[in-house]
């Protein structure tokens, strides 16, 4: 699967769990971005200047925090990736 095509479904993925996508310029060339909460409203804030592979990746890493086991209508390759990044996420709390 392309890049935009997979951030595309990850973004409508977010959608269908009410998380607001955003793209800004971060000042950090550290910092790709990431969730935050803001106002009540979780969001994901991604670095504009990251290309599309990594806007999915830095996307799927934030989303892969929430439970979207009840949801049909997310494609299975955005599925596969939110999946990697939540058990990479539980084997590094793991340690």
């Amino acid at each position: 699967m392309k890049p935009k095509e997979m951030l595309a479904e990850l973004e409508s993925a977010a959608q269908s769990i009410d998380v607001k996508v955003s793209y800004e310029s971060i000042a950090s060339s550290m910092m790709r971005g990431g969730l935050c909460k803001v106002k009540g409203q979780y969001r994901v804030i991604i670095d504009k200047r990251l290309n599309a592979e990594e806007r999915a990746n830095t996307l799927a890493e934030s989303l892969a925090r929430f439970d979207f086991s009840g949801l049909d209508t997310i494609p299975q390759g955005a599925r596969s990736l939110l999946d990697y990044y939540a058990v990479r996420s539980q084997r590094l709390a793991a340690g």
